[in-house]
């Protein structure tokens, strides 16, 4: 085996989140699209998103974005409604928090909506846990 004198591994991960924080215009549904919340990934870049038209489908996430936006549960998103499938449908953009509340409050979603960046796990990560060693026994 060759070695591959002080390089690390992970040089790949350089220019990752080059998204972050530029702020980008935020994008209204348009004919044929609508706003969904992913309730299940599925593997294999599908997921199961609950629409806001009160339709569970099945929603394929395109090229574009399945290697470089990472899509989770709860996130919402905007997908492409098929004509000649209304159970299937197509992720064409990931909201990030901020729009979702901005989408949230012009109307464009429903009040009852959750928008959780972290609240996947119940939300209880301040508990602090303390081993008291006696260190005399060692």
């Amino acid at each position: 085996m060759p070695k591959n004198k002080g390089k690390g591994g992970k040089n790949r991960r350089r220019g990752k989140n080059e998204n972050e924080d530029n702020k980008r215009e935020l994008i209204f549904k348009e004919e044929g699209q609508e706003y969904a919340q992913v309730t299940k990934m599925l593997g294999n870049g599908r997921v199961e998103a609950q629409c806001f038209d009160g339709v569970r489908r099945l929603a394929h996430i395109r090229g574009k974005l399945r290697k470089k936006v990472w899509i989770s549960q709860g996130d919402i998103v905007l997908i492409s409604l098929r004509e000649y499938q209304d159970e299937k449908a197509d992720v064409l953009l990931k909201y990030n928090p901020d729009e979702a509340r901005a989408l949230k409050s012009y109307g464009e979603l429903p009040d009852t909506t959750k928008i959780n960046e972290t609240e996947t796990f119940g939300g209880e990560e301040d508990d602090e846990v303390e081993f008291d060693f006696d260190i005399d026994e060692i």
